[in-house]
């Protein structure tokens, strides 16, 4: 496992959150990756994305512009932004599993305005957590209605490649991370092509 952290503690997802905007996060994450794999045995199939508050900005943003690294994504207490803020075009169908909070203070439910978590003065406009959920299913061709799936969470389960879209919401929750378990047993069954 490796923990990165961007500069000034935030990731460069578009136009939230970093005054960094020159830097290239996902070409970091894709060389992070590379250089992991020159120094340590790993399986390059089986390799996710999970980050918390601008960390699940990142996974999002990985999501969006490295499905061909990164197998699966668990992003908690973040959404997709708008799409002429955050452009999310995947190269191939990927699964995602996503936690959030309906008492939200920061990144709220629902979506809409908000300022970024880290108190830059800028305002962004998240699609909120429905919203997130439904396009994610839209990008990876997803059919039907999602199932309950347990702990809150509701699943789409007939995607294009095998995939699945996964939204577990914690009524009353706050910006919080998700559940690590029930993330895990969600990327474990997924890998790339």
């Amino acid at each position: 496992m490796v923990f990165p952290n961007g500069i000034d503690n935030a990731w460069n997802v578009g136009p939230c959150c970093t005054t960094s905007r020159t830097v290239d996060d996902v070409g970091f994450a894709r060389a992070m990756v590379e250089r992991i794999k020159s120094q340590a045995c790993i399986d390059p199939k089986r390799i996710y994305s999970v980050g918390f508050s601008m960390g699940g900005g990142m996974s999002h943003h990985l999501a969006c512009n490295a499905a061909d690294v990164f197998a699966a994504v668990a992003p908690a207490a973040f959404d997709l932004l708008t799409e002429n803020e955050q452009p999310c075009h995947p190269a191939r169908p990927i699964t995602e599993i996503a936690f959030r909070g309906t008492a939200d203070p920061i990144v709220p439910y629902a979506g809409g305005a908000s300022n970024p978590p880290n108190g830059l003065p800028v305002t962004i406009h998240f699609l909120g957590a429905d919203g997130t959920f439904q396009k994610w299913a839209m990008l990876d061709g997803c059919t039907g209605s999602p199932a309950d799936s347990g702990n809150g969470c509701r699943t789409y389960s007939q995607c294009r490649a095998g995939v699945e879209v996964t939204l577990c919401t914690k009524q009353g929750g706050g910006h919080e991370t998700g559940n690590a378990e029930l993330a895990w047993q969600t990327l474990k069954r997924h890998s790339l092509p």
